[in-house]
């Protein structure tokens, strides 16, 4: 089956972005997309950019168009096929739950928002556990190696992270904790605080390291079908994950 034509690629109205540091310009392509997507300029089931295209049209770094395409795959707006590209998604009904990214972008928010998480994902742990199936354990033992191979990059690691614990919120079987989790998307993740604060650059894989090692010790229990040391697991990571951010903002 031929794939759709790439309708970004085409596209003579690309939008200019305007010089600035890299977490702007990613905001600003997720925006300039984000827009297309809306405005249907960029229809359902269109095949946008590569990599490479988006680097060369937008004047951007690949780190940049990942991380933008990460944040859409997150939100639900476009999905990756593996060897294909990434196409726009059906649209879906507005989540009740309405997050602006602006208002997760401080520090406090950022532990507002793992308050929540702790709260949440505990028990999606525990449900995971005792729900699981063997396709969504292998999905989540390669989210977890694909973090492991992207340790020397902050910003390479956070969509593998984010993958694992969507995996975690499937395996419940409860459509409503993964449209949480979807909608937070990438926003869940203080990484890039803490990367521009209190870690060392030559200590920073060691730190990633020890974040995935928390998740191993999850996906162990999940995989055991102990429910009791999944939620245990999750709850311990997410509030080292709270405290390390917490001492990164001292």
């Amino acid at each position: 089956m031929t794939p759709p034509p790439d309708s970004l690629a085409a596209s003579n109205a690309s939008p200019t972005l305007a010089p600035g540091i890299r977490r702007s310009l990613t905001t600003q392509l997720v925006d300039a997309l984000r827009a297309q997507i809306e405005s249907r300029e960029l229809a359902a089931g269109s095949r946008i950019a590569t990599e490479a295209e988006m680097v060369q049209r937008f004047g951007v770094s690949r780190t940049v168009v990942r991380e933008a395409l990460s944040r859409l795959q997150a939100a639900g707006l476009v999905e990756t096929r593996h060897g294909i590209g990434t196409f726009v998604c059906e649209a879906a009904a507005s989540p009740l739950l309405q997050l602006d990214p602006a208002d997760v972008a401080g520090s406090l928010d950022a532990l507002a928002i793992l308050e929540l998480r702790i709260s949440l994902e505990t028990e999606c742990a525990g449900l995971a556990a005792m729900r699981r199936d063997s396709a969504r354990l292998a999905t989540m033992r390669s989210a977890l190696d694909d973090f492991t191979r992207s340790v020397d990059t902050a910003s390479g690691t956070v969509s593998p992270d984010f993958r694992f614990h969507l995996e975690i919120a499937h395996a419940t079987g409860n459509r409503y904790f993964v449209e949480i989790m979807e909608h937070l998307g990438l926003r869940m993740f203080p990484r890039t605080r803490l990367t521009a604060t209190s870690i060392p650059r030559d200590e920073y894989a060691d730190y990633l390291l020890r974040v995935n090692r928390e998740h191993e010790q999850i996906a162990d229990a999940i995989e055991r079908g102990d429910a009791d040391s999944a939620r245990t697991a999750m709850r311990l990571h997410l509030i080292n994950s709270r405290e390390r951010l917490r001492r990164a903002q001292s």
